[in-house]
C-alpha cells in the first residue's frame, strides 16, 4: 500500500463525460444520463484499500441522505484487476450489495476515466454543480484507518450544503489521503 495524497483538480474544471459499465446493474451509462440536477459527486474507490473500507459505510450513509434532493453520487473503480483481484467487476457488485450502494459502482476498465479527472488515490472526491463545474475536491473528513476520529463526511457534506443552498464554501479543501490508483 502506498499512502498517495488526491492531485486536487482546478476548481472550475468541467467534469470529463463518460461512458462506462455499472456493476450494480450490468449496464452501460453515463455522466450524462447519471448527473443531478444540484450537484454530482465522483468518488474513486476500490473494493481492497483500507482507506475506502474506512469510509464505506458514510459514504453509503450518504448516499442514502442526499438521495431525492438532486444530488447524484457515483463510484468508480479504476484499478488494475489484472495484478488487484479483489477489485474485479464481479466483487465490486458483491462490495455494493454488502454496502447497501444506492449510488452507481462503475468501473473503468481502460483506467482513461481516472486520467481524464486526474485521480490519482482512492478514496477520491470531487463535486460538480448543476453545469459539471468542480466546485470542491478532496478528502471526506479528517478520518483516517486508526487515528480515532470518527468518519462523518464533514468536508463533503459542507461542500454540499454550501451548494445546496448557494453559498460559498470558504473552507480550506484538503486533498484527500489513500491508496494509489492501481495502473497497468
Amino acid at each position: 500500500m502506498s499512502i498517495t495524497p488526491s492531485n486536487m483538480l482546478p476548481l472550475g474544471t468541467t467534469a470529463p463525460n463518460f461512458d462506462l459499465i455499472d456493476v450494480t446493474s450490468d449496464s452501460t451509462v453515463s455522466l450524462e444520463n447519471l448527473k443531478g440536477g444540484k450537484g454530482t459527486i465522483i468518488m474513486f474507490i476500490c473494493n481492497h484499500c483500507p482507506f475506502v473500507k474506512h469510509v464505506n459505510s458514510t459514504i453509503a450513509s450518504m448516499g442514502q441522505q442526499y438521495h431525492g434532493n438532486e444530488i447524484s453520487f457515483i463510484a468508480i473503480s479504476s484499478n488494475d484487476v489484472k495484478n488487484y483481484s479483489e477489485d474485479s467487476p464481479e466483487l465490486m457488485k458483491l462490495n455494493a450489495i454488502e454496502n447497501n450502494f444506492n449510488f452507481p459502482y462503475l468501473y473503468d476498465e481502460s483506467q482513461q476515466v481516472a486520467k481524464d479527472y486526474n485521480a490519482a488515490c482512492t478514496p477520491d472526491f470531487y463535486l460538480f454543480d448543476s453545469e459539471l463545474k468542480l466546485i470542491y475536491r478532496g478528502q471526506l473528513d479528517d478520518s483516517r484507518p486508526g487515528n480515532e476520529l470518527e468518519c462523518d463526511g464533514v468536508d463533503l457534506k459542507n461542500a454540499i450544503d454550501c451548494l445546496t443552498n448557494k453559498r460559498d464554501n470558504t473552507r480550506i479543501q484538503k486533498p484527500s489521503i489513500g491508496c494509489n490508483i492501481k495502473w497497468k
